[in-house]
């Protein structure tokens, strides 16, 4: 069998054009993992309200961090994709969930070089209905209806593989030497309760309480909320970070739905009112810089801390295209592409 990679982000709208914005968001909106209610409801909250209301505030957003090349995302992970090719003797192909290039070309891309056995490679460290889930799903259904020959190999989450916690701390580490800071902030992508009890197989452990985490389950293998917690306990010790001088929150909620808390933005507004001067943050939900790092954490966030008091913010950078980073992911590769038949998952 010949094997290829698929690499797969999130996605970004094609330009700041509102008209581009309100695309993206009604593909990524409409997603039945994304706003998980019934069609018609859906359909009345993404169509009737937020697309009427929501793509020009999304567009001055994405114009404030736009790239001459163009979205950060593409850009980033384009980086990524070309680099760990270089790295490894195995086909790599780019692809967005929302957005271009899409899965469905992605797929094409190795299937027209001959490959026939593809490791999708969701470019998320932890599990979330959001974004693991919805890529795999839709990747098997392209894979039905127009690539019935290819077999898919998936990538588990990684949140805490010891060769991501190793780069993603010594990441956090090179940025913050010489840095003289009180609190380093992990701010990780929100997501609805209701999400963490869906994906809860045992269909009775996840409480979302103060315990339910730290209790060992099989529900964690699913759990978006344990992953996170999880990735920041295994950095924290791994950077030697004392008790108190580190915590985890969520951001960029949507709705009036309760989300897992504490929320990023409330959290920078209390740091700020509680007298604290100066702060770091990083965002290990994500692999690459995007609108909600750049833009939200690192002008948003910035402001609130700065209006509240605050003095010193520091944004971390997500991995991007970080040598050592490349070389884990084709490290990873070459490791799937060498196993023998019967060892694959």
């Amino acid at each position: 069998m010949s094997k290829g990679v698929l690499m797969v982000n999130l996605g970004s709208p094609k330009s700041t054009n509102p008209k581009d914005v309100k695309n993206y968001l009604d593909e990524f909106l409409m997603d039945e993992r994304v706003i998980d209610v019934p069609y018609l409801l859906r359909a009345f909250i993404v169509k009737g309200i937020v697309l009427n209301t929501r793509p020009k505030k999304s567009a001055a957003a994405y114009q404030r961090i736009w790239w001459d090349e163009g979205s950060p995302l593409i850009v980033l992970s384009e980086r990524l994709q070309e680099k760990v090719d270089n790295y490894t003797g195995v086909p790599i192909a780019l692809a967005m969930r929302y957005g271009e290039p899409s899965i469905k070309q992605g797929l094409q891309e190795l299937v027209d070089k001959g490959v026939d056995e593809i490791l999708l490679m969701p470019l998320y460290p932890q599990f979330a209905m959001a974004t693991t889930e919805t890529i795999l799903v839709l990747a098997e259904e392209l894979q039905k209806e127009f690539f019935p020959q290819v077999k898919f190999t998936t990538l588990p989450p990684f949140y805490n593989h010891p060769d991501y916690i190793n780069v993603l701390s010594r990441s956090i580490a090179e940025k913050l030497e010489g840095v003289d800071y009180e609190h380093l902030l992990f701010s990780y992508h929100g997501v609805p309760e209701r999400h963490i009890k869906k994906s809860d197989i045992t269909k009775s452990h996840c409480q979302i309480d103060g315990s339910c985490c730290q209790t060992a389950s099989p529900a964690h293998q699913f759990c978006y909320r344990h992953q996170c917690k999880e990735t920041t306990k295994q950095v924290a010790e791994a950077l030697q970070l004392k008790e108190g001088t580190f915590s985890t929150s969520f951001q960029s909620r949507l709705g009036f739905d309760p989300w897992l808390q504490p929320y990023t933005d409330r959290t920078i507004e209390k740091f700020g009112l509680n007298g604290m001067k100066k702060m770091a943050i990083v965002s290990p939900a994500f692999v690459s810089d995007c609108l909600e790092t750049l833009e939200e954490l690192g002008m948003e966030g910035k402001e609130i801390f700065e209006e509240n008091g605050g003095e010193e913010f520091t944004l971390i950078p997500c991995l991007n295209d970080r040598e050592d980073w490349v070389k884990t992911l084709s490290r990873w590769i070459d490791e799937w592409a060498t196993q023998p038949e019967t060892q694959k998952a």
